[in-house]
């Protein structure tokens, strides 16, 4: 036996065998079982007890049941949405199971509801920035960008006039070697 298959075999012997050894009955029916990926909450005290499994830990036994191909005998949870379960359960192999291995492959209700949360962006594959009216920090760089090339092209569109204008005026205060010297009417010094 693989260690996928193994691994799903105990977590359904796991969550099975409390429930039918107390009452045997139920292994023809099909027994409601609290679902061990979600929280519940506790009738009496009204408090909510967190997931019997963690994240880490289902995702584990995902893997598992997609290895081994037993995806429809894990309850849906936050790793495995009910679209993915119910599209296994019509794909999975109708084999005639031994008597030792019908019981824990039998059919469960699962008790407890997982509601997908709906992700702004998803359906796109732009998670992050979906419903965010301008994108995070990032460097200063990118967030001066768009500016810098603005002015850029501002400045390159009229560079030649710009060019031959300064070209002109510094021909003009250039003095020649030739002329005399001019007055001037200001001193370049501080006093």
């Amino acid at each position: 036996m693989s260690a996928a298959l193994q691994a799903v075999k105990q977590f359904r012997i796991r969550e099975l065998s409390p429930i039918l050894k107390a009452d045997p009955k139920l292994s023809n029916a099909r027994p409601k079982i609290l679902n061990p990926f979600l929280p519940h909450k506790n009738p009496d005290s009204g408090r909510w007890a967190p997931a019997k499994y963690s994240l880490r830990r289902q995702a584990d036994l995902v893997k598992s049941a997609r290895a081994s191909g037993l995806l429809h005998l894990l309850p849906p949870g936050p790793k495995v949405p009910l679209k993915e379960l119910e599209s296994a359960s019509a794909s999975a192999p109708a084999a005639e199971a031994t008597e030792e291995a019908k019981w824990w492959t039998a059919s469960v209700e699962w008790q407890g509801e997982y509601k997908e949360k709906e992700v702004k962006g998803a359906d796109v594959g732009n998670r992050l920035y979906a419903g965010k009216k301008r994108m995070f920090k990032g460097h200063k760089w990118e967030r001066t960008l768009e500016k810098r090339t603005w002015k850029r092209k501002m400045l390159m569109r009229d560079m030649d006039e710009r060019i031959e204008r300064f070209k002109s005026t510094y021909r003009r205060k250039t003095p020649s070697p030739v002329s005399p010297a001019r007055a001037v009417s200001y001193s370049k010094l501080p006093f």
